[in-house]
């Protein structure tokens, strides 16, 4: 500090009796202001006025470090943006290279090119009108029509495109705008009253209590003794999982509850011979420290994942146990997971389903987890509650569950008809007249996808599945015993407005509708339904993840960009297309434990494992045709909209426009080299 010092003494500013300051400076964000005390006397106000001056000059200089380092870091993050976008476009692999010609996405993809392309001729022509000072804003078209001179071919081109668009295509166009605003706003009324219903379960405190519980005193002191616990199958469908099958495994292993009460099956499915070679090791280790676990493996792999969940049922042994509990390969149940579920099912002979919720150990890992968190946050923390309150009804969501055997039996157990065998079974267990519970407070952490490629899957599987099975479920819907209002709540809330009607309006009104009222100005849409209701909307679906309201705006344009692959699948599953029947397992990276998988392949000394390993191709990046074709339509569309000096339809085209853009590039998400 000695240098400053002699600088302002040099300068002079010591005189005249003014208050010295001395900042102490650790690091941009760091620093404090000190006064050094001067003897001489002087006018309060004149040394006041000299301290902030020095402060605020000081202030203002950390500020101005702050705000270059931030620019440093965009221009950064901008220039990483731009390398990596120009390799996906300079290796040129799509979402369908590699992968099996499939009509369907590929008619699709056509008709969104003819549409961007008869957009930009549109914007093109709207352009020269516009340069030759027409009047784009017609509200009298006899008098526009009148103002164009007919001795010009543009003119008359202008002119009887104008006249045609508003005689023929705005009124079809309004009305499905029309239709579709209708659609938003039930479906936006639907998730106040769950947002409703979920506080009024927090303000009263409801929760399902178990009428009995299991005396854990004596079950410590002797495993023999105390109250009955009844017998528990405990079942880990996997396929090619090797990134996360020690932690599950470990898990269950793990689990609370006299082990001569409980069985693990391990039912792999696996078609690789190194995973299969390390599951049956693991399973082998567990045998040798005493755990109950048997390893299955199917030759032929027949219905995906019901069909490995149907041949483990099939099994002699599987008549001794009551309940079966169900995980994922990636999910981890803590010790007292069947402790705090399997009790409510005592005295409760109706009770069918007992289902937890999900918790994420990934979820903070980048941009895409944390908009998943906040979907899935409201899926389990309102939806599922408010319904298990309420009806005793929701979806299963296929792990973190237990079912009571008879239950899975009166329904008609397993089937693989769809890709939703989860749902189909609690569909067909509530048409029986089972109820379920949701446990809220009960966790069972797992991983979300961290790329896009695999999320997008997962999507497409859980939004096709549904359509299949309401096309398989309505007969039965009807022909049912149940009361008049659960029928209606199956078909209209549960299948038609949250499996149909919530992709198709999304869809179809902000990436179709919008951009065509652009070009088409006769028909609008206001600027309530554009900004203000799904604004309203998203901070709802964030309530229940308050840490993510900084994400608020992403969300919303992500939610509206993931619609055109939600259509899709909706389309395909309700037309049984050959893109709905598809089952991809979802790719895990293992975040939720440090596996010593080296370890583990070291006793794998196959060569034609070690051939196979070589073989492998690397992991690639991919660009998405349908997102990159909407993202070039949305932003013609904006450009379009400056004719018209429409602004907050600007704003939304624009940044939707780019939205779809950086996930066409596929550069949200996890990134691989």
């Amino acid at each position: 500090m000695g240098a400053w010092s002699d600088w302002f003494s040099s300068n002079g500013l010591h005189r005249g009796g003014g208050t010295p300051v001395v900042v102490k400076m650790e690091n941009p964000n760091n620093w404090s202001i000190s006064e050094i005390s001067s003897p001489e006397e002087e006018d309060p106000r004149r040394r006041k006025e000299k301290k902030n001056a020095k402060q605020v000059t000081w202030v203002l200089l950390l500020r101005a470090h702050r705000a270059a380092g931030c620019l440093a870091s965009l221009a950064s993050a901008s220039v990483k943006l731009a390398s990596a976008a120009h390799r996906r476009v300079s290796a040129g692999r799509t979402d369908n290279s590699g992968g099996r010609p499939d009509s369907s996405p590929h008619r699709f993809y056509t008709c969104l090119k003819a549409f961007l392309w008869l957009s930009l001729v549109l914007l093109c022509f709207e352009v020269v009108a516009y340069y030759k000072e027409y009047h784009l804003r017609i509200p009298d078209y006899s008098m526009v029509i009148s103002s164009l001179s007919l001795n010009d071919l543009f003119h008359s081109v202008y002119t009887n495109w104008v006249s045609f668009r508003a005689g023929y295509i705005a009124p079809p166009l309004q009305f499905l705008s029309d239709t579709c605003v209708v659609l938003f706003l039930i479906q936006s009324a639907d998730r106040l009253i769950l947002c409703l219903g979920a506080f009024w379960i927090k303000l009263k405190g409801i929760k399902p209590v178990p009428k009995s519980g299991f005396g854990s005193k004596k079950y410590e002191s002797d495993p023999e003794a105390g109250e009955h616990f009844p017998m528990v199958l405990v079942q880990i469908p996997m396929c090619n999982e090797k990134e996360v099958y020690q932690q599950s495994i470990a898990a269950v292993c793990n689990l609370d509850w006299p082990k001569s009460n409980f069985l693990v099956q391990i039912l792999d499915d696996s078609d690789d011979l190194t995973t299969q070679k390390l599951i049956k090791a693991e399973v082998e280790k567990w045998q040798q420290n005493g755990a109950q676990i048997v390893y299955r493996h199917r030759e032929i792999r027949d219905g995906f994942k019901a069909g490995n969940l149907k041949s483990a049922m099939a099994c002699n042994y599987v008549k001794d146990y009551e309940f079966v509990a169900i995980f994922d390969a990636d999910f981890q149940p803590a010790s007292d997971f069947l402790k705090r579920t399997v009790p409510h099912f005592k005295g409760n002979d109706e009770l069918g389903l007992v289902q937890t919720r999900w918790s994420f150990v990934n979820k903070d890992e980048n941009l895409l987890t944390r908009l998943q968190n906040i979907n899935l946050c409201f899926h389990f923390e309102v939806e599922q509650q408010v319904n298990g309150v309420f009806i005793n009804f929701f979806g299963f969501n296929g792990t973190a569950g237990v079912w009571r055997i008879k239950a899975l039996e009166d329904s008609g157990g397993w089937m693989e008809r769809t890709t939703v065998e989860d749902m189909d079974v609690a569909v067909r267990a509530h048409l029986m007249g089972w109820k379920f519970i949701y446990l809220n407070d009960v966790e069972c952490q797992c991983e979300l996808p961290e790329s896009y490629e695999a999320y997008r899957k997962q999507q497409h599987r859980w939004h096709s599945g549904p359509m299949q099975l309401f096309r398989l479920c309505l007969p039965d819907i009807i022909r049912s015993k149940i009361s008049i209002w659960k029928k209606a709540n199956l078909v209209f809330l549960f299948f038609l407005l949250r499996k149909l009607i919530l992709p198709f309006y999304s869809f179809t009104l902000f990436c179709i509708i919008l951009p065509m009222t652009m070009f088409v100005p006769e028909a609008g849409l206001p600027e309530w339904v554009v900004c203000y209701v799904p604004a309203t909307m998203s901070v709802l679906n964030i309530l229940p993840a308050p840490r993510s309201f900084p994400f608020m705006i992403p969300y919303l344009l992500f939610e509206n960009t993931m619609s055109v692959t939600k259509f899709h699948a909706m389309v395909s599953g309700l037309f049984q297309l050959p893109s709905s029947f598809e089952w991809v397992v979802t790719k895990k990276s293992g975040r939720a434990s440090d596996g010593d998988l080296v370890a583990l392949s070291e006793m794998v000394e196959d060569k034609k494992v070690k051939k196979e390993r070589k073989k492998k191709k690397k992991k690639h990046n991919r660009m998405y045709r349908k997102e990159l074709m909407l993202a070039f339509l949305l932003l013609t569309a904006a450009v379009r909209s400056l004719l018209s000096a429409q602004g907050i339809h600007f704003y939304f085209l624009l940044f939707q426009g780019v939205s779809f853009l950086l996930v066409g590039l596929d550069l949200i998400g996890e990134q691989i080299d």
